[in-house]
């Protein structure tokens, strides 16, 4: 099986060489031996789009050259992109560009067009590919969880520890209802680097706070704006460690720290891991990948 990096740099090759013809999800995922849920999750995952838009997008941008420099009628142009039917490529054109095939070509009007993606500037780690940041808005959410407060030692290394007894065990003494199920939340607060402590909660996210197991606990992510970075990695979930994960702590290390960025992490310390279990078996590897999220609330820096 094909790494992250390299499934992906392959998929959008793909699409690009069979711009012209019919490729799709279906297809694509075939020929990476993957099944075509799979690849499309992890596509939206990556890229934040569904390859069938994605596709629609880049075979439209593509036609405006021909639309442009040619001669050739909307029907050619639009059989030549995939498009059974002049009116349904003029529809689909329109709804992307907001101007008609027509009269763009009277008009020359200046549109936006969707340009190949290509993941020359997302980072690698040992086995795996991240992105970030990407800003976004997190609404309120409840969890109930195990606290710890880890104090010395190797934090990256006892947090997964934490992590695998909290979804063995502790996960099961939790009756009230969980909103969704399978979502495992890893919830730090306080977190100090200097003097290698914080405050760390394994924990599932619910509807709301009560009916909180004996020994558990309860807390409640406030609606923030976050900088969220993705990991993909060719791995099982139970392999997520330091090595895998440090080229993104070391990006997410460079955002805290660049002058440049619009946004700076707040400083109440409050960051989670969000690991969406709903389409594997934690139990094994089955050939998927693994795929991890990690949010910190942001916020946008005075300007001068």
């Amino acid at each position: 099986m094909l790494k992250p990096y390299e499934l992906l740099e392959n998929v959008l090759l793909e699409i690009e060489k069979g711009i012209r013809d019919d490729i799709n999800a279906d297809m694509l995922a075939e020929k990476f031996y993957l099944s075509s849920v799979h690849l499309q999750r992890l596509f939206k995952f990556s890229f934040g789009r569904t390859i069938g838009s994605y596709i629609r997008s880049r075979r439209l941008s593509a036609s405006i050259g021909d639309l442009l420099k040619t001669n050739f009628s909307v029907l050619d142009i639009a059989i030549e992109y995939g498009f059974e039917y002049e009116e349904t490529y003029i529809k689909a054109f329109k709804k992307e560009f907001c101007i008609t095939p027509g009269s763009l070509r009277k008009t020359g009007e200046v549109v936006k067009i969707t340009p190949p993606m290509h993941l020359f500037d997302a980072k690698k780690s040992v086995d795996g590919v991240f992105f970030g940041p990407d800003i976004v808005m997190v609404p309120q959410f409840h969890i109930i969880g195990r606290l710890h407060h880890v104090s010395g030692g190797d934090i990256a290394a006892l947090t997964p520890e934490m992590a695998f007894k909290f979804w063995d065990e502790d996960r099961l003494l939790i009756k009230t209802e969980l909103a969704p199920n399978d979502i495992y939340v890893g919830f730090a607060r306080n977190y100090n680097f200097g003097a290698g402590t914080m405050d760390y909660m394994p924990s599932v996210p619910v509807k709301d706070l009560k009916n909180i197991p004996q020994g558990l606990c309860g807390d409640t992510f406030e609606s923030s704006l976050c900088a969220r970075f993705r990991y993909i990695g060719q791995h099982h979930y139970f392999d997520l460690n330091r090595e895998r994960m440090q080229p993104m702590y070391n990006e997410i290390y460079k955002f805290r720290t660049n002058e440049q960025e619009k946004y700076t992490l707040s400083n109440d310390k409050v960051y989670f891991e969000k690991i969406d279990l709903r389409e594997v078996d934690i139990n094994k590897y089955d050939g998927t990948y693994c795929k991890m999220e990690w949010f910190a609330p942001v916020a946008e820096k005075n300007e001068k």
